[in-house]
């Protein structure tokens, strides 16, 4: 029912049954690569509200990971599956992300190979679990940029400084004298609010600039 294709390489269609609605194929990890396409073969159609899930197993893991899917409406999808290799390719029924690496030799021994899974499963069922799969990618990604913030945190104190000092700036710039006439306060309030609207992390920089 299903083909798979790695650039450069001929189409496998070799794929091992495991059951009535699953399928597996191998996938040699080396040379590496970055894409992989799986798609149904000429004449091959679903059941009606089914579609097919794509899997892949990393080498040395028992875990299998959903990449996103193919369907009767979009028989065919590429699928990024060396996350060192640029942009998510666009592709298949849902969130398709690729989330292994090419796989290299270490120390001669041989690289396990990619197992690829496609499971023929209800659509509405297929959907959910790319939902989730988006939700959990988004809490994950969420995470990461929590990190880079506590590894450089701007505390409140540091950004009332760098507001007083900005509004300081602004207003000497009006004249030398002690007093400053409202419409400067005015005009710098503006041009704050512009500045935050359009460069929100400008005050987190070193300058406040």
């Amino acid at each position: 029912m299903f083909g798979v294709i790695v650039s450069g390489r001929p189409v496998l269609t070799d794929a091992q049954a495991v059951s009535d609605t699953q399928f597996a194929f191998q996938v040699p990890s080396v040379p590496s690569f970055s894409h992989i396409v799986v798609f149904l073969l000429p004449g091959t159609t679903l059941p009606d509200g089914m579609a097919a899930a794509v899997y892949a197993q990393l080498p040395n893991t028992t875990e299998f990971k959903l990449l996103g899917a193919i369907a009767n409406e979009k028989p065919s999808a590429i699928f990024k599956v060396n996350n060192k290799a640029g942009g998510p390719a666009g592709g298949g029924v849902g969130d398709d992300d690729a989330m292994i690496d090419g796989a290299a030799p270490m120390n001669g021994a041989a690289v396990p190979p990619l197992a690829l899974g496609i499971s023929v499963e209800p659509a509405m069922q297929v959907a959910a679990n790319l939902e989730q799969k988006k939700v959990q990618d988004a809490a994950n990604a969420g995470a990461g940029n929590a990190l880079v913030l506590r590894q450089n945190p701007v505390t409140t104190k540091v950004l009332a400084q760098r507001i007083i000092k900005n509004c300081y700036d602004f207003l000497t710039s009006w004249g030398s004298g002690d007093t400053v006439p409202l419409k400067a306060f005015q005009a710098w309030w503006t041009k704050f609010e512009n500045k935050i609207e359009h460069d929100p992390s400008f005050l987190e920089r070193s300058d406040g600039g």
